[in-house]
């Protein structure tokens, strides 16, 4: 991979993006609400869902297909409309920027990091370390799914400390707080409690308003308020495949295989049955969380491991991420001093520094 072309292409693209957004400020100031102002934001939504593929990077890929194919995109949609917190009143034009690109949830925070959250990073780093190395050097000699289980570990300790500091970080440097990411997913008590509440919160914060709300809106006209959910639900699963395909189309630069998407709508599927069952029986008492927790986890694993980790596996996301590692470890032997450089050994996959 070419740093040095990476670097360019990504001051391009920060330009574009804060010409853009720059200019869907500005237009929004003359162009009423609705569609007239949804199709003169039109070019950059079409603009910032190409933007990851001017990389080759899958860390780069991977954040701006989150933050700007995703976010942004959905929140400028919702701003056509004069909804989301684009359309906050009185909003300056350095707050658009940074309300577009990142999920910020509210201004005025603590800007101190607490000693907790350094130590649950430091050991949340840690062992993404660890299963990183043994998934890599030992992966091939396990069991599919023992390998599975640690890439697992891996992908989520990683988005956990890779989301978690950068928000700390862009929340002291912008004044604000940005959205949780996780809350403890593996504490699940149902599959609504799973996707609802405790994975990936930023996305659900963003799907609410752009596709669930409208659709159940929609719906309650329809089958009534009591059904009206179900419609919702799985039309907010069907988007979120859609958005993964997109990500994963990103990664590989190939035509999609669909299992993505089928993941998601079975697991919309199976959150609609959990709801309908809770509504046809419609009684007080609930299963202990000692059964119903484990039952998620597996269930999400198990339907992790037969449809999305054949994706993942697809776009070989662990070994291009180690051949950047590998290329930047090289980059910092030309910088830091000749008693301290890296070193690396690419016979036994060893890292380490040379004194």
């Amino acid at each position: 991979m070419d740093f040095k072309e990476e670097t360019k292409n990504l001051i391009k693209v920060l330009v574009y993006a804060s010409t853009s957004l720059t200019y869907s400020y500005y237009i929004a100031k003359v162009i009423p609400k609705g569609f007239t102002r949804l199709l003169t934001i039109l070019p950059v939504v079409l603009l910032f869902i190409s933007i990851p593929l001017f990389f080759n990077s899958v860390h780069l890929i991977g954040v701006l297909s989150f933050l700007i194919s995703w976010l942004a995109n959905f929140k400028l949609i919702l701003f056509a409309f004069g909804k989301g917190p684009l359309s906050a009143p009185l909003i300056s034009l350095s707050q658009f920027l940074s309300f577009a690109c990142f999920p910020i949830g509210k201004t005025d925070v603590n800007k101190n990091m607490s000693h907790e959250s350094l130590m649950s990073y430091g050991i949340k780093g840690i062992l993404l370390a660890i299963f990183l190395k043994a998934y890599h050097d030992y992966g091939d000699q396990m069991s599919p799914m023992l390998a599975w289980i640690l890439f697992a570990f891996s992908v989520y300790f990683f988005l956990e400390v890779m989301l978690g500091i950068s928000s700390k970080i862009m929340g002291i440097l912008l004044e604000v707080e940005l959205d949780p990411q996780f809350d403890e997913p593996y504490l699940s008590t149902s599959l609504q409690d799973f996707w609802g509440r405790r994975w990936n919160v930023m996305v659900n914060r963003i799907l609410y308003p752009t596709i669930y709300n409208p659709v159940r809106t929609l719906s309650t006209r329809v089958i009534g308020r009591v059904w009206a959910p179900i419609p919702a639900i799985l039309t907010t699963f069907a988007v979120s495949g859609l958005m993964h395909e997109l990500i994963f189309f990103y990664f590989t630069r190939d035509w999609p295989t669909w299992d993505t998407m089928l993941f998601f709508c079975l697991h919309g599927v199976s959150m609609v049955m959990e709801i309908v069952i809770k509504k046809s029986v419609n009684v007080k008492w609930r299963l202990p969380h000692h059964i119903t927790t484990p039952f998620v986890v597996v269930f999400v694993f198990a339907t992790s491991y037969w449809l999305f980790y054949p994706e993942l596996m697809r776009c070989q996301l662990v070994e291009r991420a180690f051949e950047e590692y590998g290329a930047m470890i090289k980059i910092a032997k030309g910088v830091i001093p000749s008693h301290l450089q890296f070193v690396t050994h690419h016979d036994n996959k060893t890292i380490g520094l040379e004194s």
